[in-house]
């Protein structure tokens, strides 16, 4: 099965203003930062045409209180807002970014005088005369209330994830609509990001698709096995993947610091026999592990494992790193795997007492990433691209796992060239993906930013 791997890196910038935009998809363009486009509000809701009913100092004026006409109230810290105010002297409008200094901020600042200015702004003078001014629409998308911040964090940052185990709906679209309709781009985005794998039908069986895809995005993303590379069974192999072998659930380059997050694959050739594929949920799998066993939920997420990978490819390579099994957020969710067995050091910089737990909780975890209930399988035809996610940190980054089954070896047969390399992640997930390969595994892989993203192409 000859395939195409790689990595991607976005290149579409996400304005300040927290909006997604695509550029108009147009035979053979691709999308490019600091183009217009059409832009979809994800926080429509929080930016109601409102108007400000009444506003008054509290706290011996260290707060703003903003009553609204539907009679709701927001209430604003004064140091927060003398931070954003959002004149030409203090914001530069053509960048969207804070001129203002730290250093020039005074954090037990009051208000002076505030009021409102015709129900659709307030104005406010700090001690020193300087005069600030606040659009309604502004500050109601801004405001402190639990409500309202779980809203943005759901509509902006945190899309509730779609978990999911065997019983898996695999998401399919047409890879020409994908490529050439941008309502088409943005719902394969928009559902990468939520399930975490995607398979893009109709792609034809030759090379070079995988970066049309990602430049359709983003920018391929260079790693030491290149911007692309090809997965196949080769003697003297650099990588487990490119044997014949049994590869367990994996995320790619964990060695890395920041490790991409999203994965293009393209079968280009396919054998008869074996050449399935398995992907795993590993958000949903680590929610599991944390409510069997707390204990080794925490070690996963505490202990620092090294990890190691040397060798030469696109080019000569030895990088070390760091990096916990579980990166976990402020509230203990998982946002990031990163777990290679192949490429765990046989060093392990940690208390000799404190191995043999560690290990115990890697293999429930791994236990479960393999369990029946929990892995759905798939097999790849020809001309199919599939986008995977890795095991990273949302977002935006790495999520995915990937793992390959024994093969049968086949008679040889001649290898396509390849051009390396590689995409990075676009948005993050957990999801894992194994690959269960054959003898002749040929990949244009790409990788996109960190998360749990997949992509699939097929005829």
């Amino acid at each position: 099965m000859w395939r195409v791997v790689a990595y991607t890196l976005p290149r579409a910038k996400v304005p300040r203003s927290r909006v997604c935009c695509l550029q108009p998809a147009q035979k053979g363009r691709s999308l490019l930062a600091g183009t217009t486009a059409p832009l979809v509000h994800a926080t429509q809701s929080l930016s109601m045409n409102l108007g400000i009913q009444k506003v008054e100092a509290l706290d011996t004026g260290h707060f703003v209180r903003v009553e609204w006409e539907d009679g709701s109230e927001s209430r604003y810290p004064c140091v927060w807002l003398r931070d954003n105010c959002q004149c030409p002297q203090c914001f530069l409008r053509s960048a969207k970014a804070r001129r203002l200094l730290i250093e020039d901020l005074d954090v037990n600042i009051v208000v002076k005088e505030v009021a409102v200015a015709d129900r659709r702004k307030i104005s406010i003078t700090w001690p020193d005369e300087h005069a600030s001014e606040y659009e309604a629409e502004w500050l109601k998308k801004r405001c402190f209330s639990e409500e309202a911040r779980a809203e943005m964090r759901e509509n902006l940052f945190l899309p509730e994830c779609q978990h999911w185990g065997s019983d898996l709906q695999l998401p399919k679209l047409p890879f020409e609509e994908v490529m050439y309709n941008d309502e088409s781009t943005y719902k394969w985005l928009c559902t990468l990001k939520r399930v975490g794998i995607v398979l893009l039908t109709g792609a034809a069986a030759r090379q070079g698709e995988l970066v049309k895809l990602g430049h359709r995005i983003g920018f391929l993303r260079l790693t030491f096995y290149g911007p692309t590379w090809q997965v196949q069974d080769k003697a003297d192999a650099n990588n487990v993947a490119y044997t014949t072998g049994k590869l367990c659930f994996h995320t790619d380059y964990p060695v890395l610091q920041h490790p991409p997050g999203v994965q293009f694959l393209h079968c280009i050739k396919q054998t008869a026999a074996g050449g399935e594929s398995q992907v795993v949920d590993g958000f949903h799998v680590s929610r599991m592990l944390k409510k069997q066993n707390p204990q080794a939920y925490q070690i996963l997420t505490s202990t620092a494992v090294d990890y190691t990978d040397i060798g030469v490819d696109f080019c000569d390579f030895a990088v070390q790193c760091k990096q916990r099994i579980i990166d976990v957020d402020s509230r203990g969710e998982a946002v990031r795997i990163n777990y290679n067995n192949a490429t765990r050091d046989t060093v392990f910089d940690i208390p000799a007492e404190k191995v043999r737990p560690f290990y115990a909780a890697l293999k429930e975890f791994d236990d479960l990433l393999n369990s029946a209930e929990h892995k759905f399988t798939y097999k790849l035809k020809p001309g199919r691209k599939c986008e995977e996610a890795e095991l990273c940190r949302l977002l935006d980054s790495h999520h995915r796992l990937a793992a390959k089954l024994p093969i049968q070896k086949r008679a040889s047969e001649p290898e396509p060239a390849v051009p390396p390399g590689s995409l990075q992640p676009l948005v993050p997930s957990g999801n894992f993906i194994i690959r269960k390969g054959d003898s002749k595994m040929g990949t244009d892989t790409a990788h996109q930013p960190p998360r749990f993203l997949a992509t699939i192409l097929t005829a």
